[in-house]
């Protein structure tokens, strides 16, 4: 290009020049239309491999951690402080450890961490016992309490990741809990969409108690009916002295006074368990609910 520009130059007094692109403009693009259906939810990701430990002693740290199995609107919030009042149990907020992942930044890493034989899944069962560890480390008590409802959809790898771990079921009326769920935020769902929500906590810890042995089963209703003897029954099973601490633990948990609790504001500030809502009458059971209303013993 400068040997023919100094040619051109001599003789003509011009030189070629590299054309430059002009700029693509930008075509304004109109915003989709809303769908008029509820887009599909996405498939829930694959379980990624593990072990089962055979050496808790060098692969946990957490001793026999406890995790009340319930469906949401439960009343977990509520067992949670009862037992978090005991001196021997921490029981913080929900801790959604299965939501914690574990993902190689490079193929080195990978091969690194098979060479020590610990894979994704092992990876992600020390992260969930560590963080679990650390906040009992904290609190300076014996056990913790993890009280997440969708933990019972994941109950086979909490079991395969702690053995020794200990589970409390807390079961609630049916239609009580849809009416909750509902209620608790009526513009996201109605109650029929409520009810069906609802229902697929119900049907994952019901497929956890049939499918853990050894758990212990706490209803709602006589835990607000008769607290003393339901908490004996837990720290029975837990195989620790029940204490009447329990029984005041509004006064040990101010900061659970702060808003999202819903239904148990008003227990938090008595510091005293109140009675729960009147059961619902048979002919109220939408069809949907009645399978789980019979299997657990709420309609003849």
């Amino acid at each position: 290009m400068r040997k023919m520009n100094r040619a051109l130059t001599a003789t003509t007094g011009l030189q070629v020049q590299r054309a430059h692109k002009a700029p693509a403009k930008k075509v304004p693009v109109r915003a989709a239309a809303k769908p008029a259906v509820k887009p599909v939810k996405r498939a829930p990701a694959a379980v990624p491999e593990y072990r089962c430990t055979d050496d808790l002693a060098t692969d946990r740290l957490l001793t026999k951690p406890v995790f009340i199995m319930s469906p949401v609107r439960s009343g977990s919030t509520l067992l949670r402080m009862l037992m978090n009042a005991h001196s021997q149990l921490h029981s913080p907020h929900e801790l959604h450890i299965r939501r914690l992942e574990v993902g190689y930044g490079s193929k080195l890493s990978e091969r690194a961490m098979d060479a020590l034989d610990l894979s994704r899944g092992d990876l992600e069962h020390l992260l969930w016992d560590r963080v679990m560890h650390r906040e009992l480390t904290r609190s300076g008590k014996d056990f913790i309490v993890e009280k997440t409802p969708s933990n019972a959809f994941v109950y086979r790898r909490i079991r395969d990741c702690w053995p020794d771990a200990r589970f409390v079921f807390l079961l609630r009326h049916p239609v009580s809990i849809a009416r909750s769920w509902h209620e608790g935020d009526p513009g996201k769902r109605t109650y029929e969409e409520a009810c069906a929500d609802a229902l697929r906590y119900m049907k994952a810890v019901d497929n956890a108690r049939k499918g853990l042995t050894g758990g212990h089963t706490v209803r709602y209703e006589e835990l607000t009916a008769d607290p003393g003897v339901r908490l004996r029954g837990i720290c029975d099973f837990l195989g620790i002295d029940f204490e009447p601490s329990m029984l005041e633990y509004g006064k040990r948990d101010e900061t659970q006074m702060q808003k999202g609790l819903g239904d148990w504001r008003d227990k938090i500030r008595t510091g005293t368990v109140q009675p729960g809502r009147e059961l619902p009458k048979d002919d109220e059971i939408p069809e949907v609910l009645k399978p789980m209303c019979k299997a657990w013993g709420y309609l003849k």
